[in-house]
């Protein structure tokens, strides 16, 4: 009998790769993982995986359909070179795009644009409120991904907590989420998930279990969907102390967590082979 099909669903910043400022390597130097760069923008190195987990991934494409599931807009995630073959699927901008073999689908993009506009306050509303009430002096971009949502890009020590708590609430009000990661504030329509559109790939690959991971609030989602799903120690989620029945939480931080989680994929994804579902 053929094997189930898994479809792994997984974040990617912060879950599988990892900034410099992001990899906690809290071990003696002498003790550190070799690290593979996945992503240069503007002739400089960004992103990291172990090289470990990068042969880790290269297996998981052989029993599973990967599927990249990021906040990322599409030109900004195209900038990574993942090891393995490339994805038949990737999501993109939190679900409001699917791309299929690097194509968006634009069906979907309209379907989603449409529930938006029909659920929830418009982009230029919320984009006028974070001008008019995020301070300069920590603000350093503004910026709008692919006409769906916002972020601002900010001076994380100068930030005011409390500007964010009050944020959210404005948002909620809305039906909007707010999101804070790292040097990020995401403000993101709550229609907006990563959820849906992983369920539209699993229905197009007919795959029987999916699995995920994720680190933010913007992933919980995503995690709640998933038959099976995984965080790691550190990100908004951890911060939370957040989880959910199917959900397991590691312990590891930094890039160590983004191997730990494709060990878990691969565990998983061989015991459903092995007809463990």
């Amino acid at each position: 009998m053929s094997a189930p099909k898994v479809l792994v669903a997984s974040d990617l910043d912060r879950t599988l790769i990892y900034s410099a400022a992001a990899l906690a390597l809290t071990m003696p130097d002498a003790r550190a993982p070799r690290l593979l760069c996945v992503e240069v923008h503007e002739s400089k190195p960004l992103s990291y995986m172990t090289e470990t987990a990068a042969a880790l991934l290269t297996e998981l494409g052989d029993i599973a359909h990967f599927v990249p599931t990021t906040t990322r807009t599409r030109k900004q995630y195209q900038r990574i070179n993942l090891p393995g073959p490339a994805p038949e699927y990737a999501i993109c901008a939190n679900g409001g795009q699917l791309l299929v073999d690097g194509v968006c689908d634009l069906d979907w993009h309209t379907a989603v644009k449409e529930r938006l506009a029909s659920e929830c306050a418009p982009l230029d509303e919320v984009r006028e409120h974070l001008a008019t009430t995020a301070d300069p002096l920590w603000v350093r971009k503004h910026r709008v991904a692919d006409d769906l949502f916002a972020y601002l890009v900010v001076e994380r020590e100068l930030l005011p907590l409390e500007w964010v708590k009050d944020l959210a609430v404005w948002a909620e009000n809305r039906g909007w989420t707010v999101s804070l990661q790292g040097r990020k504030i995401y403000a993101v329509p709550k229609p907006l998930t990563k959820s849906a559109a992983v369920r539209e790939v699993a229905r197009r690959t007919g795959a029987v279990l999916t699995l995920a991971a994720g680190d933010s609030l913007l992933d919980a989602d995503l995690l709640l969907a998933a038959d099976r799903g995984w965080r790691p120690g550190h990100g908004e989620l951890a911060e939370a102390d957040w989880t959910a029945p199917a959900i397991t939480v590691l312990p590891e931080r930094g890039v160590a967590a983004g191997e730990r989680i494709l060990r878990e994929f691969l565990s998983a994804g061989a015991g459903a082979g092995q007809g463990q579902v």
